[in-house]
């Protein structure tokens, strides 16, 4: 594990998988060998905590992992806008090309006690942004067993099984284990890689100070991270 302080700057450098519409450049974290997981933040840009937690916790190691992957990012357009979607006001988490793909707008909270009723699109077409295309390329290339995605804030794991990256993530967040998300989410990530026989894991995580999500998680995750082949 790197050393604390060391833990100002990442330890070693991104590789690019492809631009933004904006042109920002999209990023992901190697591993050594067969990837096996595949960690996922920031797909929603309305949900920055999610990277600064996948920063803190790729950022105690000094090398790439031996079979985790990590995107800090998947939205950065979006993170910086601060916009659910990405600049094209797609929310990418409605536009991966499913059986389910629906070209409706769809509806999202402001807050946890709002209405839905922020309208954003699922994109043209499946697959439309370029965003959603990158990542689908990066997956196919990677081959990930395991895609763990993380979002917020509604305090739960959900995911279509429980394994032992589900069973660890309700243990130590203490929030419950579920099947399904509980609405219809057509044209998600989820969704998408259980057409591919990919398993995914959202973690949504509690409405909490990113500065608390680390202090209570970072490591934990950290170290079951370094142990994963």
């Amino acid at each position: 594990m790197r050393k604390e302080q060391h833990r100002g700057t990442l330890p070693f450098p991104l590789k690019q998988y492809g631009k933004t519409a904006l042109g920002a450049p999209l990023l992901y974290a190697p591993c050594k060998q067969k990837c096996t997981l595949l960690a996922i933040a920031g797909i929603h840009g309305e949900e920055p905590e999610t990277t600064f937690l996948l920063s803190r916790i790729f950022r105690y190691f000094a090398e790439p992992l031996q079979n985790v992957a990590f995107i800090l990012c998947a939205n950065p357009d979006g993170v910086m806008l601060g916009t659910r979607g990405n600049s094209n006001g797609v929310d990418l988490n409605r536009n991966f090309p499913t059986a389910n793909w629906n070209p409706k707008i769809t509806l999202s909270k402001a807050s946890l006690e709002s209405k839905r009723i922020t309208e954003l699109l699922p994109g043209k077409t499946p697959a439309s942004e370029v965003e959603t295309k990158s990542l689908i390329k990066l997956i196919r290339k990677l081959q990930p067993a395991e895609i763990l995605s993380i979002h917020s804030p509604l305090a739960c794991v959900e995911s279509p099984m429980i394994t032992p990256l589900t069973h660890f993530l309700t243990e130590i967040s203490e929030t419950p284990y579920k099947k399904d998300i509980g609405y219809p989410t057509p044209g998600s990530l989820g969704t998408w890689c259980g057409e591919n026989s990919i398993h995914c894991v959202t973690w949504e995580l509690s409405r909490l100070a990113p500065e608390i999500l680390a202090q209570k998680f970072a490591k934990k995750v950290a170290v079951y991270f370094s142990k994963t082949v």
